[in-house]
This record gives structure tokens, C-alpha cells and sequence, in this order.
């Protein structure tokens, strides 16, 4: 079960866009930077895991607050809360614009009637009341029962290998299908020439589930950051627990239903936060709290190192959106 909620997690919305970029990158190109990106992942996970070794704990917030104080903890909780926010309104935005399409299809309609079950901000809200927020309200959703670093290794390295297999197949059957011709968006590529195909219907409602369902997985984390860093050592409280899950739930649905694209902000925090949380944090933690190791042993200097070219990585990122951004507000 812990493999599949952390793959569920790993996987994401945009396995729908990989198709378009190994068109822009190529398939070789495409797998390097894919192969390259899951070889880092594992990486950090490694780091932290033997940062929670060290430094006592297993929470991220409280590995930042040991390493760097106060500084550390806030650090650690506003990447996750901008990763996990990023990711829930990615896949709010799919129900919000394939709930509609689903809905038509089925009523074999050519276009929107635009009666109020076809309006992606009704479909938005009623998902998010009626599926999302009871699953929300769960004390746990598949914990690990052994809490060992092995055993959280084992899960990263499974999920991993699950989901880099997965993007890959993902990717090259889109591309393949259409080369040069696939759009932004693996769906409505494949609704432009299949406007009404059962098979098509059914890709449709299963990543309408798909997404329906990591929702609650993705808000687990936010929810428990907020607990840590506000009610640390208090007990257990459901209503605690249900109104920080609405609250963050209608924070996403306002984003998702006033924003008119998330590309800028997912593609911000995409570029910061991720990076940040991923990659950035495991490494300083790393640097910090282990002191099993000298500073000039060969691991430490190859984590500095890596840190640096990731701190690179993530001021270019933001710089390059920010650019893209008022580009395209200027022109």
C-alpha cells in the first residue's frame, strides 16, 4: 500500500505532458534527462534517510529545525505546503477542464451546451465536497507499520523505478502516435482525432480518478505540516483535523476556479519549491546533522557540490519563468 500511495504521489499531472516534451527533446535526450532525474531522486532520498538517521527524526520539519533552527523548520514546511499546493491544483484543474469533456461525450454533444453540469468550476467544487474531502478526513491513509530506514528505502527505490518506467512508456506511445503533431496536453491531442472513442472515454475517466484519488494524498502531507509547526504536542483532535483539511481544500478550489491557467504558478513552484524540497533541503540536512563524517571526507564534498549546482538550477528556474511571465504579459 505504501508503494503505490508514494507512486500515486510520484506520478502526477504531467505524465500528460511528456509526450510533448520528447517531441521538443528527442527520445535519446528525453531518457538521459529522465534516467537523470530519477538517479537524483533516489539520491536525495538516500540523504535524507541517513540525515533522519542522524539527527533522531523522521519528520521533515523537525530535520530542519535541528539542523538549522527556526530558519530550517519554515524553510522545510513552506516547500512542502508550495510542492503539495502546486500538485493538488494541477490535478483539481484536470477534473476541472476533463469532467466537462466526460460529461459530454457521454451525452454525445458536439460541443458545450453550457448548462451548469458542463461548467468546470461546478465539477471542481462538487468533487472536492463529495469524493476529496471525506477521503481527507481518513487518520491515515497506508503508513508504513515499520518505520525503519530500510524499509522507506525499499518503498522510494519500488515507487521510483515504478514511476520512471511508467513516464517512459507513457511517453514514447504518445510520441510515437503522433510525432511532431502531439500537443501540450497527451488527451485532447487524442480527442481531436477520436471525438467520441469508448477507449478514449475510459483513458478519460481513469485519470479522472486517478487524480480524484491523489488529492487526499497530496493534502496529508500540507495538513501534517501545519500540525507540526502550530499544534506540535497536542493530542489529536478531529476538528482540528477537518477544518485544516477544508480550509486548504477551499484555498485550491478559489486558485483553481479565479486563476486561469496554473501554468505560471505551477511552473514557479515547480521550479523553486521542488527544487528546494528535493533536492536542496537533503543536502544542506545532510551537511549539518551528519557527523559521523568529516566536512573533506569525499561524500560531504560531493554533496557541496551537488548543492551548488542545484542552487544554480534553482535561481535560473526562477529567472527563466519570471522572464517567460512578463514576456508574455508584454507582448
Amino acid at each position: 500500500m505504501s508503494v503505490f500511495n508514494l507512486s500515486n504521489a510520484i506520478m502526477g499531472s504531467g505524465i500528460l505532458g511528456l509526450s510533448f516534451a520528447m517531441a521538443n527533446t528527442g527520445i535519446i535526450l528525453f531518457v538521459i534527462l529522465l534516467l537523470g532525474v530519477a538517479i537524483l531522486s533516489l539520491y536525495s532520498v538516500h540523504l535524507l534517510l541517513m540525515t533522519a538517521k542522524e539527527g533522531g527524526s523522521l519528520i521533515y520539519e523537525k530535520l530542519g529545525e535541528r539542523a538549522f533552527g527556526w530558519p530550517g523548520k519554515m524553510a522545510a514546511f513552506g516547500s512542502i505546503t508550495l510542492q503539495n499546493i502546486g500538485a493538488m491544483s494541477s490535478y483539481l484543474f484536470i477534473v476541472k477542464y476533463e469532467l466537462p469533456e466526460v460529461i459530454r461525450a457521454f451525452l454525445r454533444l458536439e460541443e458545450n451546451s453550457g448548462e451548469w453540469y458542463m461548467n468546470g468550476n461546478y465539477a471542481v467544487v462538487l468533487v472536492s465536497i463529495g469524493i476529496i474531502l471525506p477521503l481527507s478526513l481518513l487518520k491515515n491513509l497506508g503508513k508504513t507499520l515499520l518505520r525503519s530506514r530500510r524499509k522507506m528505502q525499499t518503498v522510494s527505490n519500488l515507487s521510483i523505478l515504478a514511476m520512471l518506467v511508467m513516464y517512459l512508456l507513457s511517453a514514447l506511445f504518445g510520441y510515437l502516435t503522433f510525432y511532431d503533431h502531439v500537443e501540450a496536453e497527451l488527451l485532447h491531442t487524442f480527442t481531436k482525432v477520436y471525438k467520441f472513442d469508448t477507449m478514449l472515454l475510459l483513458v478519460r475517466l481513469a485519470v479522472l480518478t486517478a487524480v480524484t484519488l491523489t488529492v487526499p494524498i497530496v493534502l496529508f502531507p500540507i495538513r501534517s505540516s501545519v500540525i507540526t509547526l502550530c499544534f506540535a504536542g497536542k493530542e489529536f483532535s478531529w476538528i482540528r483535523h477537518f477544518l485544516i483539511a477544508a480550509a486548504i481544500l477551499a484555498f485550491n478550489n478559489l486558485l483553481v476556479i479565479f486563476v486561469p491557467t496554473i501554468r505560471d504558478i505551477f511552473g514557479f513552484i515547480g521550479s523553486s519549491a521542488a527544487t528546494m524540497l528535493i533536492f536542496i533541503l537533503p543536502a544542506a540536512f545532510y551537511l549539518r546533522l551528519v557527523k559521523s563524517l568529516p566536512f573533506r571526507s569525499p561524500q560531504k564534498i560531493s554533496v557541496s557540490i551537488d548543492s551548488i549546482l542545484f542552487y544554480s538550477t534553482l535561481f535560473y528556474s526562477i529567472i527563466q519563468c519570471w522572464v517567460d511571465y512578463f514576456q508574455i504579459v508584454v507582448f
